[in-house]
């Protein structure tokens, strides 16, 4: 991935940020009330009337933030629009939206998942393509990838947000032991090697109970600096380089070296579980990313840091994994496509770039407007975007698709390394020999 999104503007200062949990919302189209002033009955009409639009999406969490901030700026520029945010719990999502779709019953605008899963919804149907929308001009060709066809020709959903892997690490513990953040992998294990010699905290925070952290905040963290980010993701598409390539072993084995650092136990604890014991002070160093800005600020007690996956000793440029995470399309069936692509040009803009990425710090914006971004550990994680060249986790375009599905089996494949069950070069094969089960450009 390119150097995009230069022009966010990192600057000082704390965010605000009001998590709440999400309750049972009303369906606003079986509710009078959200007629217009005017008595209207809420449709696509002639002036005065009030139409209402459903968005759904699974960031539960964001419920307050949209409906307090993000959805009034909306509203007082188009008040003759009005917008709820209706979440679902977001391990229920996918099955509840395609149950909605398919009845008839889904809100106007559709939160989008990166990839395949919405671009399955746009082939089937269910999302209106949004290329000639205006205000797309501001998101280059990568940044429309997650929500564009294989081919390019049409983009079906507005790029929202992207997320930026790393390592969040406890300054107090730093300062204690006397450690900087490591600028190289060598220094990296220099690091975790100090702090294990002390023995009071946990050098490195991470259970492979659910796997999935193990693949996620593991591989696709560190690999990147192996594969040479965007060259490595896409020779493996086009299939010029294998998963069993060296490159991808010295992934694996980097990732395995970790298995001393973890907690005791590691291989039952959860990913809540890991949140908690970081939070709480119990460890040093955190892998993750930058979605966990606005939870752990609220939840630890002490400053923390961040620094990017150090690379390996003696390779000039960093990478990392710059991952487009969220966006927002137009239900094909909606009775108001007029008020929805209104909406949608909405979020194309600077004011909602910028009351986004500060609303939720560590989830970024993808657009080329100037934004300002307040919060300090957000802030660090976005510098790297000029020191180092981003990419995106490399199983999710394309490489997934069919089965066994390349995304779950590195959950599966990462913890097992993690678990010292599989050695680095068996896992790398077998991540091989599932894509030449069905990829033909893998295929031998």
């Amino acid at each position: 991935m390119s150097k995009r999104l230069r022009r966010l503007v990192p600057i000082t200062g704390a965010a605000l940020l009001l998590l709440a949990a999400c309750g049972e919302s009303v369906d606003p189209r079986e509710n009078t009330d959200n007629a217009g002033d005017d008595g209207s009955d809420g449709s696509d009409g002639g002036s005065g009337d009030q139409v209402t639009l459903l968005m759904e999406s699974w960031r539960n969490d964001d419920l307050a933030i949209w409906e307090d901030v993000i959805l009034p700026a909306f509203h007082e520029q188009h008040p003759d629009i009005r917008v709820e945010f209706r979440p679902t719990a977001p391990d229920e999502y996918d099955a509840a939206l395609d149950a909605k779709l398919s009845g008839g019953t889904a809100g106007d605008l559709i939160t989008c998942r990166p990839f395949d899963v919405s671009l399955r919804l746009y082939d089937e149907g269910h999302l209106a393509p949004v290329t000639d929308l205006p205000g797309m001009d501001a998101f280059d060709d990568i940044a429309r990838t997650a929500w564009s066809t294989d081919d390019g020709s049409e983009t079906y959903c507005v790029p929202m947000a992207s997320v930026i892997h790393g390592f969040l690490y406890n300054k107090a513990i730093f300062d204690e032991l006397g450690i900087e953040p490591p600028e190289t992998e060598e220094q990296f294990h220099e690091v975790l090697d100090t702090i294990a010699q002390n023995g009071e905290y946990a050098p490195l925070v991470m259970g492979t109970a659910d796997q999935w952290e193990a693949a996620t905040m593991g591989l696709q963290n560190i690999g990147p600096n192996y594969w040479k980010g965007e060259t490595g993701r896409k020779a493996l598409i086009e299939g010029s380089e294998s998963f069993d390539d060296p490159q991808y072993v010295d992934a694996f084995a980097e990732l395995a070296s970790w298995s001393e650092y973890l907690p005791d136990g590691y291989e039952s604890i959860t990913y809540p579980d890991a949140q908690n014991m970081f939070t709480l002070g119990r460890g040093a160093i955190y892998p993750t990313g930058s979605w966990e800005i606005a939870l752990f600020n609220e939840q630890a007690d002490f400053e923390m840091g961040a620094f990017p996956p150090p690379p390996p000793e003696g390779q000039d440029t960093c990478y990392v994994s710059d991952h487009t995470d969220i966006g927002v399309g137009m239900n094909a069936a909606t009775e108001h496509p007029e008020a929805a692509r209104t909406f949608l040009e909405w979020t194309t803009s600077a004011e909602f770039a910028e009351l986004y990425a500060n609303e939720l710090p560590g989830f970024f914006p993808m657009s080329d407007h100037d934004v300002e971004v307040q919060d300090p550990l957000a802030k660090e994680f976005l510098s790297w975007r000029d020191e180092c060249e981003s990419t995106i986790r490399n199983s999710y375009q394309i490489l997934s698709r069919g089965e066994p599905n390349l995304e779950n089996q590195l959950w599966d494949l990462s913890a097992q390394v993690l678990n010292g069950t599989i050695e680095p070069q068996q896992a790398a094969a077998e991540a091989q020999k599932g894509l030449e089960r069905w990829y033909e450009p893998q295929q031998k």
